[in-house]
């Protein structure tokens, strides 16, 4: 992980030297290293998800100051600011990874909004079995056993459903009414994920979801945190990996799936969104890599926030920025 400031706020950002390395970890708060206990505020690149299980103090997240009243679990999503303040013996599992990561479920991003909208979820009287699953997903993350990041991505797939069913009210769970901007940002979400929607400009989706493009944008927004241009981008770019890295589709067709009737357009977009061609994609993705060595320590500023003893996070060189 490398950490690029924005003004004066830190932006910290998964990076991976290859993109066939598997841009995951998942640690206690020890082994992550120091950056997952960062006292000052800073921005991630990548998507966290916490499981509190013990400590005092808050954690402060877009500016809502939350204190600790742990089992909880925490869902922080690529662009949010948040920090810790005042923590004393915070323990529990933390869990970092970027888009690719989803490219087995895709819809599983639209969850993570959702969650992201109700970031603490109170565990204490419905826990679904998450503190188990968490458990499983550290375990098959160390042992490294064959078809290991299937099992993983699997697994998470599993943690998200459990998660938005924890997210419903029920017994011991306050009920909350979602407001116009959550429903149209889940309709908006389920449309874009749609198989088969061939124009996928803000446009086209306002008019199929019967409203004004600004009032779609607006509201989106709001809900997400997030423009509907940009929740299209990311889509396109996670079908289009999807598509690289699991058939044979030649670039052409590919751009056709994705929603681009230019292929040339097309390049030109994944490569702004990825740094890499579509063919440097596919060829990374298919041409393996074995692991490597481990990364420094971490400090206000910089440095590594994660478990650096697998190479699936690994720092860019110093002072690359994506």
């Amino acid at each position: 992980m490398s950490t690029h400031r924005t003004g004066e706020l830190p932006l910290h950002r998964l990076e991976v030297p290859f993109p066939h390395l598997l841009p995951f970890a998942i640690g206690s708060f020890d082994s992550i290293g120091p950056l997952s206990r960062a006292n000052f505020p800073h921005r991630h690149a990548f998507y966290e998800i916490v499981h509190v299980t013990g400590g005092r103090g808050a954690h402060v997240l877009d500016l809502a100051h939350r204190p600790l009243d742990p089992p909880h679990l925490c869902v922080i999503t690529p662009g949010q600011v948040h920090h810790w303040e005042d923590t004393e013996g915070l323990t529990g599992r933390v869990m970092l990874f970027n888009e690719d990561f989803l490219l087995s479920h895709p819809d599983d991003a639209a969850g993570l909004d959702l969650l992201a909208d109700r970031p603490w979820l109170r565990l204490r009287d419905r826990q679904d079995g998450i503190p188990d699953l968490l458990a499983e997903m550290e375990h098959e993350y160390r042992a490294l056993r064959t078809g290991y990041a299937g099992v993983l991505r699997a697994y998470l797939h599993i943690l998200i459903v459990r998660a938005l069913r924890n997210r419903e009210p029920g017994p011991g769970l306050e009920a909350a009414a979602p407001g116009r901007a959550a429903e149209l940002a889940a309709a908006f979400t389920r449309l874009i994920a749609s198989a088969g929607v061939t124009d996928l400009s803000v446009a086209a989706c306002a008019k199929e979801l019967g409203v004004s493009a600004g009032y779609l944008h607006a509201l989106v927004k709001e809900a997400t945190g997030q423009t509907p241009g940009r929740l299209i981008r990311r889509r396109q770019t996670l079908e289009a990996k999807r598509l690289l890295a699991g058939t044979d589709l030649t670039i052409r067709q590919v751009a056709r799936d994705t929603g681009f009737a230019d292929p040339a357009y097309f390049c030109r977009f994944f490569r702004r969104e990825t740094g890499l061609t579509p063919g440097e994609y596919r060829a990374a993705i298919g041409a393996g890599s074995s692991p490597g060595s481990g990364l420094g320590n971490g400090s206000q500023g910089g440095g590594i926030h994660h478990d650096p003893r697998i190479p699936s996070i690994a720092a860019a060189a110093e002072g690359t920025v994506r």
